[in-house]
């Protein structure tokens, strides 16, 4: 928050400014917290704020999977810093309930361990045995790209550089491949 508002204050004084976030900043990113400060200032009209967007973490991490985002998902945080616990498991149930495939973004740091053994908990419970991909370091320096079972998820090599694609109902494995049908009949 105080790099955005140093940024702001910056802008206002007449100063070209950047903010730059990982990732997409409207995903996660800084983008949002930048527009509710000028909203919240009323200053959004004062500044001529330019959002770029980046190449998003899960389309990084999918695109080295193969194709597991070819029909419907979500996209879920793990980090209960700023939306409680409670909220989270909500949306990780209403997103099996729907039989998506789950995107989880900030799945463990050091300070918060325990939500990821709880997510992939809630997934197997209602799943079953589907593929994960896990994408550490997406396009840069010291990447990897794994596919498990989600029983064979081994949470010590995640970290909040990694982000997690857990398959539906229908998704498979094929090589170093993991593919959600998009539903076409293919004979």
């Amino acid at each position: 928050m105080e790099r955005c508002k140093k940024a702001i204050e910056n802008a206002l004084s007449g100063r070209y400014t950047v903010i730059i976030s990982s990732g997409d900043p409207g995903i996660y990113g800084m983008a949002g917290l930048i527009v509710e400060l000028l909203i919240k200032e009323d200053l959004l009209s004062e500044i001529d704020l330019e959002i770029i967007p980046g190449v998003p973490a899960l389309c990084a991490a999918s695109s080295l999977l193969g194709a597991p985002l070819m029909n419907d998902f979500s996209v879920i945080s793990l980090s209960d810093l700023l939306t409680p616990w409670h909220v989270i498991e909500k949306r990780i149930k209403a997103s099996l309930e729907g039989d998506f495939v789950i995107v989880l973004y900030n799945p463990k740091s050091k300070k918060r361990n325990w939500q990821l053994k709880k997510a992939l908990s809630l997934i197997q419970e209602k799943r079953g045995d589907v593929p994960v991909g896990i994408v550490k370091n997406a396009m840069r320096e010291g990447e990897t790209v794994i596919i498990r079972n989600i029983n064979d998820v081994d949470e010590s090599t995640v970290d909040m550089n990694t982000i997690l694609i857990v398959g539906n109902s229908e998704t498979f494995t094929f090589g170093r491949f993991m593919i959600t049908p998009r539903g076409y009949n293919i004979e």
